[in-house]
């Protein structure tokens, strides 16, 4: 639990790292990142819930949304879809590290490959939420909530991937973390 919390922090945080963007309501920010560490260090289960308290305490009105807002209103605004697929990525993120534990790659392509599920989930959610809200067309929705996104959060993904088997491997070896993404270790020469 205080990893989860300790994570939810980090989101926090990061999610403060923000820059408005001029053709989108959805500004840049590190909540990405911190996502993709939660998933990809906590696994499914931890990283889901460290992004669900999150969100539960930016509803209760806690300023931990990007530019330091909070409150139900903005889960069910514009941006919220983004916000609620943190959730829902951060657990896809850590399934796929744990079904690809015996497919034979290495653990910074199944992390990287469950960080592609995770931002899929997040961008899917977004837009579906950015377009209902705002009352556009879905492809205008991508236009201006994921499009202009992807560049920085594929070198999100490159440097979360590195950071993220690291630190498991760290935390694993110093027994404060399980292994409950089984090994993501790298598999040596035998």
């Amino acid at each position: 639990m205080i990893l989860a919390a300790l994570f939810a922090a980090i989101v926090a945080v990061l999610s403060q790292l923000s820059v408005p963007v001029p053709i989108s309501p959805v500004p840049i920010t590190g909540q990405v990142l911190g996502v993709f560490l939660a998933g990809g260090i906590l696994g499914a289960r931890l990283g889901s819930l460290s992004l669900l308290l999150y969100v539960l305490l930016g509803a209760i009105g806690l300023p931990l949304f990007a530019g330091a807002r909070g409150g139900f209103t903005v889960l069910v605004g514009p941006t919220g879809g983004y916000i609620w697929g943190f959730i829902v990525g951060s657990y896809i993120l850590g399934k796929i590290v744990d079904v690809l534990q015996n497919a034979r790659m290495g653990a910074y392509a199944r992390t990287a490959l469950g960080m592609c599920g995770c931002l899929v989930a997040v961008y899917a959610l977004g837009t579906i939420q950015l377009a209902i809200v705002l009352g556009i067309s879905f492809s205008k929705a991508l236009a201006i909530g994921v499009l202009p996104f992807v560049p920085l959060d594929v070198a999100k993904l490159v440097a979360a991937t590195v950071l993220s088997v690291a630190v498991r491997q760290a935390l694993v070896s110093a027994k404060i973390l399980e292994k409950s993404c089984k090994d993501i270790r790298t598999p040596g020469p035998r």
